[in-house]
């Protein structure tokens, strides 16, 4: 794995003069992600219609330093198959040397990836294409206004689940799309997150190191989205993590391996209570909701630790 000096003198292939938010972190984890790739290697990107895609491509610029391609929000996952079968076919053909390296990366957000997009991943990673997919996780479509999207929690306000008289906000719990990846047979799939730098340095150094499809789930915070203060935003990652509300594990070739447990787990308070989304959990007549959502959260942490012990490789 690469040092902090060491990614530090890797190209910028995102460069200054975006448009992200103050506090952004989608942005700072793609940063994270492609200092990971090495020096010596090519990157192509793809990335779906969404925040990402408009704060760094505001016609006639682009923050981008490599070859980038702006996808619809359903087909990214298509549109970086067919560049990387393309490179497979002109290097067979010598038209590519046959030692230049290119690594093919679709970043997608979690309504272009667990609901718009899900089917055109679902099909590259059955065609094994030798791509990463990135999934920049902030829980809502937040380009579009900030509407709930499979990716977002229960209890969470939203405009489209909004919370009031009538509803306490979205009722549904968010998909587990990591393991809904992993179930695809691929050989590797994680979860990751940017306040834990050198977790997800090393799980994109990997993913990039396996021949085939590999697919990283990056959890993102938003402030305008979940509506806390811009400088807050690593805190409230690491609480995230410290809460299991957003676990580090990986998959690889089907054995489950959690990367971080929390010395003690913090209950999941202590991760909502900065945020103005779940600001009426934290009512006493929202008690039982908050419990809920506790119960949900002890219960997944508990099935990963299952998934890990039943999947260790015999001694």
């Amino acid at each position: 794995m690469a040092t902090i000096r060491e990614l530090s003198r890797r190209p910028m292939r995102l460069v200054p003069g975006h448009r992200a938010c103050a506090g952004c972190i989608p942005i700072l984890t793609f940063h994270h992600i492609l200092r990971s790739v090495p020096e010596d290697v090519g990157v192509v990107a793809g990335c779906a219609t969404g925040c990402m895609e408009v704060v760094t491509t505001i016609y006639p610029y682009t923050a981008w330093n490599i070859p980038f391609i702006h996808n619809a929000f359903e087909n990214v996952a298509a549109t970086v198959s067919g560049v990387e079968a393309a490179y497979r076919a002109l290097k067979r053909s010598g038209k590519i040397p046959a030692d230049r390296r290119i690594k093919f990366i679709a970043f997608g957000g979690d309504g272009g990836t667990y609901d718009i997009g899900l089917q055109s991943l679902s099909g590259a990673l059955e065609r094994g294409h030798n791509m990463l997919y990135i999934c920049y996780d902030n829980e809502a479509y937040m380009n579009t206004g900030i509407q709930r999207s499979g990716a977002t929690p229960a209890w969470a306000d939203t405009k489209t689940a909004p919370v009031g008289k009538v509803s306490p906000g979205k009722s549904q719990y968010p998909k587990p799309l990591t393991e809904i990846v992993a179930a695809h047979g691929i050989p590797y799939a994680a979860q990751a997150i940017v306040s834990n730098w050198k977790d997800l340095n090393r799980k994109v150094e990997k993913a990039l190191s396996i021949d085939g499809p590999t697919f990283i789930n990056v959890l993102a915070p938003c402030p305008p989205g979940w509506r806390y203060k811009e400088e807050m935003g690593i805190e409230i990652a690491r609480l995230a993590v410290e809460t299991c509300f957003w676990p580090l594990y990986e998959v690889e070739n089907g054995v489950y391996r959690v990367n971080y447990k929390p010395k003690e787990k913090l209950p999941l308070v202590e991760f909502i209570k900065h945020q103005g989304r779940f600001r009426h959990l934290l009512r006493e007549e929202n008690k039982p909701l908050l419990e809920a959502a506790q119960k949900w959260l002890d219960e997944r942490w508990e099935r990963l630790l299952r998934m890990e012990e039943a999947t260790k490789p015999a001694a």
